[in-house]
C-alpha cells in the first residue's frame, strides 16, 4: 500500500500506474476532458485497481444515460473481481460498495457510504467530490454545503485539492443563499488551482442570482483560460455568459454564443441539451425569434424519451418536443413519466411523480397554448422542483415559465406573488427579466380597469 497526491491509502504501486492515477483525480476535479484519458491509463497500467473500476461505473451513471448503465454494471463486476484477486484498502472496498448501492437504486445508501467514508477521513477528496457530484443531481444543496464544510479543515493550506474543495464551497454558498461568501470563496479557489472552473463557474452563479450581469460578464471575460480544458462543462460555462447578455437585452450576442459556443458540437449529453432548450426558451419568452433552432434539439430528444435516467433530463427533453410540435414524442415522454411516477422503483424515479408530471404537463399545456392549464400545474411542480436536482439558475427557466403562463392566463396576483419570491431569492435585487415582467403585470391590471369602466 501507497499513497496517492491527496494522502490517500492506495493499492498500486509507485510508478506510472499511480501517476495515471494521480491525473486521473486532479482532471476530475478541475472537470478536464482529460479525465477518461487518464482513467484508462490507468487501468490499462493496473487491470485489478478496483477503485479505478469503481471510479469509472460512477462517472458512466453521472452521464444519465439509461444504455450506460450497462457499461456501469461492467466496471462494477470488474471492481469486484479485482478485490478478490487483489489486496485493497477499506476506503476502495468502501467506494466500491457505494458504486453497487447506486446500481441498485438506493441512492440514501450510497449517500451514506460516502459520508461514513467522509467521517473517518475528511480529507478523501475524492469521495468528498463524488458525493458533492450525487447531491447536486438528487437537489441536495444543504446536504452539499454540510458535507464540504466538515471537510474544509481537512483541507488545510497544504492540501493540494484545497482550491477545489473551495470552489465546491463557493457553489454550495451560492446554492443556499450566502452570496458574499460565495463570490469570496470562488475567487479564493481560482487563485489557487486557476483551472478550477466550478468555482469559477459558482461566481457566475452569484451574478446571476444578484442580478449582476454586468459585474458577471467582467468577471468571465479574460478569464476564459479557466474553463477551455474542460469537458462538455465548458459549454454550460459560455451558458452563463450567455445569460448575462440576455439580461443585459443583447439578444444578438446570445445568439452568436448559442451558434458559436454552446452548441458549437451538437451532442446529445443531456447538460448540453439542458443548456440550449433553456436559453431558446428563455430568448422566446423575451420575443426573440430563434429561428430553426428547436429543430435538431427536437430530434436528439426524441430518441430520449423511453430513457428515464432524470427527470431534469426529461423536463428539458420536453422543452424541445414541445417547442418544435413534436406531438407523438411528447405523448410518449408523458406516458413514460406516469409508468415511471407509478414504480417509482429508486431515489431517481421518486421525482418523476413529483416534481415530474406536473412540470411536463405544465409543458405541454404551455406549448399549446392553454395558459391556465400550464399554470397551474407548473405552480403545482414548484413546490418540490429542487428535487429535480440542478441549480438555481438552471431551474429559474421553469419558473419563468410559470410567471408567463399566470401572466397570459391573466392570474396576475399570482403571477405577481411568484416574481416576488423569485426577487426574494435573489437577495432582493431585480433583474432584467423581473422587471420586465412586473411592467407587464401593470399594464393588465391597468387595461383590466379600463375595460371595467363604462363608456360615456
Amino acid at each position: 500500500m501507497t499513497q496517492d497526491m491527496f494522502g490517500q491509502t492506495t493499492s498500486l504501486p509507485p510508478g506510472g500506474a499511480l501517476d495515471s492515477w494521480n491525473s486521473t483525480q486532479l482532471a476530475f476535479l478541475a472537470h478536464s476532458a482529460a479525465t477518461p484519458t487518464h482513467l484508462a491509463a490507468t487501468l490499462d497500467a493496473a487491470p485489478d485497481f478496483a477503485l479505478g473500476h469503481a471510479v469509472k461505473g460512477m462517472f458512466y451513471i453521472l452521464l444519465g444515460r439509461r444504455e450506460l448503465l450497462a457499461t456501469a454494471a461492467e466496471a462494477l463486476a470488474a471492481a469486484r473481481a479485482s478485490l478478490a484477486r487483489s489486496p485493497a484498502s477499506v476506503r476502495e472496498q468502501g467506494l466500491v460498495a457505494a458504486l453497487g448501492r447506486w446500481m441498485a437504486g438506493d441512492i440514501a445508501g450510497t449517500l451514506a457510504g460516502f459520508e461514513h467514508l467522509l467521517s473517518a477521513d475528511p480529507g478523501d477528496t475524492l469521495t468528498l467530490k463524488l458525493d458533492h457530484a450525487l447531491r447536486f443531481v438528487m437537489g441536495d444543496a444543504t446536504g452539499m454545503r454540510q458535507r464540504i464544510e466538515a471537510a474544509l479543515p481537512a483541507h488545510g493550506e497544504d492540501h493540494p485539492a484545497r482550491g477545489y474543495v473551495l470552489g465546491c464551497h463557493a457553489f454550495t454558498l451560492e446554492e443556499t443563499g450566502s452570496y458574499v461568501r460565495a463570490k469570496a470563496a470562488g475567487r479564493a479557489a481560482l487563485s489557487l488551482c486557476p483551472d478550477d472552473a466550478w468555482g469559477l463557474h459558482a461566481v457566475a452563479h452569484v451574478h446571476d442570482m444578484t442580478g449582476d450581469a454586468a459585474g458577471g460578464l467582467e468577471w468571465l471575460c479574460g478569464r476564459e483560460a479557466a474553463w477551455a480544458h474542460c469537458n462538455n462543462f465548458r459549454y454550460h460555462v459560455w451558458w452563463h455568459k450567455a445569460l448575462m447578455h440576455l439580461d443585459l437585452g443583447q439578444t444578438g450576442e446570445v445568439l452568436a454564443l448559442y451558434d458559436r459556443e454552446i452548441r458549437a458540437e451538437r451532442t446529445d449529453d443531456y447538460r448540453d441539451i439542458s443548456n440550449a432548450t433553456s436559453l431558446l426558451m428563455r430568448l422566446e419568452l423575451d420575443g426573440v425569434d430563434v429561428g430553426a433552432r428547436w429543430g435538431e434539439l427536437a430530434d436528439l430528444s426524441a430518441r430520449r424519451t423511453e430513457d428515464g435516467s432524470l427527470i431534469f433530463a426529461d423536463l428539458h427533453y420536453m422543452l424541445a418536443l414541445v417547442r418544435d410540435d413534436r406531438r407523438a414524442a411528447v405523448a410518449t415522454l408523458l406516458g413514460r413519466l406516469h409508468r415511471d411516477a407509478r414504480v417509482q422503483s429508486s431515489g431517481m424515479h421518486a421525482a418523476m411523480a413529483r416534481p415530474g408530471l406536473s412540470a411536463a404537463t405544465g409543458l405541454e399545456a404551455f406549448g399549446e397554448g392553454r395558459y391556465d392549464i400550464a399554470f397551474l400545474n407548473l405552480v403545482r411542480a414548484r413546490k418540490t422542483m429542487q428535487q429535480a436536482g440542478g441549480s438555481h439558475a438552471q431551474r429559474d427557466v421553469f419558473e419563468r415559465l410559470a410567471i408567463d403562463a399566470g401572466i397570459r392566463a391573466g392570474y396576475l396576483d399570482e403571477a405577481e406573488t411568484i416574481l416576488t419570491e423569485r426577487t426574494t431569492l435573489r437577495a432582493g435585487r431585480q433583474d432584467g427579466y423581473a422587471a420586465a415582467r412586473h411592467d407587464l403585470i401593470a399594464q393588465g391590471r391597468d387595461a383590466a380597469c379600463a375595460a371595467r369602466v363604462p363608456a360615456e
